[in-house]
């Protein structure tokens, strides 16, 4: 992990061919925070290390610490805290998709095989266990308290989060403000802490709601279109799962919500069945119907928007090429298509 990992730029280009102008921007922060993560990885115990790294270096967009470094750079951060937060954020992330494989039951992330398909569901939980607990270990050593709770409260709401995704799957009654608070807590609340945490840095009380702000809308808008991508990715490679993966463990996702919103009620019926059933049998004519009410353009739009809320909150930052990675930032995550 001696380099950030490339990702596609806002043209659809393959991850491994062109980095968007935020992602060069911050690459020599990205590889402090690089060398931050190996060195915290390390353990006695060999699997830890070795499950940690599969994760972390399986091709992730990395969005979540570059957000933090952008962020405490927008606000004039001249330190090297931003490094061990961003790391931190890292870690955090890497652990909720640990647990959240095994949870979902998942054999494929970004491509590749999950950690739980190769080395188990009990190393799986007891490793996001420990970046976790590691994680929290580093927030000590930056000696914030600021900095403690909001990351404490970051990985409790993202817990709930969790949970309220686990009690609504296979709900085909879950309604759309219930779908918003899922993907609020699970996802977009540790880009708001992300966002935040550089203002915290620098002190700034005058940003803090505002970063944070930000990092919620951007959250949203990234969650959305992940949703979308469910149902529209040409291939697995695209995206690094398959078609219709939340479908066959029976998730309510926006794109489905929609259908059924809209749909005649024979066609919101075949919609209703494959998510009370779980499974893609019927992936063809759940796509039908999907398309039939321009139901991935709707949560296209709703993404959107989030993208010029996050975009308006930055009003209250000083012009720098920081604040303009962050408003480019807020755009890719809506125009990606992986």
């Amino acid at each position: 992990m001696g380099q950030s990992a490339p990702i596609s730029d806002s043209s659809g280009a393959r991850p491994e061919s062109v980095n968007p102008a935020f992602v060069n921007l911050v690459k020599d922060d990205m590889q402090a925070v690089d060398r931050v993560i190996i060195r915290r990885l390390r353990s006695d115990v060999a699997l830890v290390g070795e499950l940690g790294r599969h994760i972390i270096n399986s091709g992730g967009k990395r969005l979540r610490p570059i957000l933090a470094i952008l962020a405490a750079r927008a606000c004039g951060y001249r330190g090297d805290k931003h490094i061990q937060i961003a790391a931190i954020i890292e870690f955090i992330h890497t652990a909720t998709l640990l647990h959240d494989d095994v949870v979902d039951a998942s054999a494929m992330r970004r491509g590749k095989d999950t950690a739980n398909a190769i080395w188990g569901n009990e190393a799986s939980v007891l490793v996001g266990d420990f970046l976790y607990s590691r994680a929290f270990q580093m927030m000590v050593d930056i000696d914030r308290m600021r900095v403690m709770d909001i990351l404490a409260e970051t990985t409790n709401t993202i817990a709930e989060g969790e949970v309220m995704q686990l009690m609504s799957r296979n709900n085909p009654r879950t309604a759309e403000r219930e779908y918003m608070r899922v993907i609020e807590a699970k996802t977009a609340k540790l880009f708001e802490a992300a966002a935040r945490l550089g203002a915290v840095l620098c002190g700034r009380e005058d940003v803090e709601d505002a970063l944070a702000g930000y990092g919620m809308c951007l959250g949203r808008a990234f969650q959305l279109i992940d949703d979308a991508l469910d149902y529209t990715a040409a291939s697995a490679r695209e995206i690094g799962k398959n078609i219709g993966d939340d479908l066959s463990e029976g998730k309510p996702t926006l794109p489905l919500i929609r259908a059924m919103q809209v749909a005649p009620a024979a066609k919101a019926q075949i919609i209703r069945h494959a998510i009370e059933n779980g499974g893609i049998d019927n992936i063809g004519a759940v796509l039908g119907v999907i398309n039939e009410t321009d139901s991935i353009a709707y949560t296209r739009r709703l993404a959107r928007d989030q993208a010029d809320c996050a975009v308006g909150h930055l009003d209250r930052l000083g012009d720098n090429a920081y604040r303009a990675a962050l408003a480019e930032l807020a755009d890719f995550a809506v125009r990606r298509s992986f």
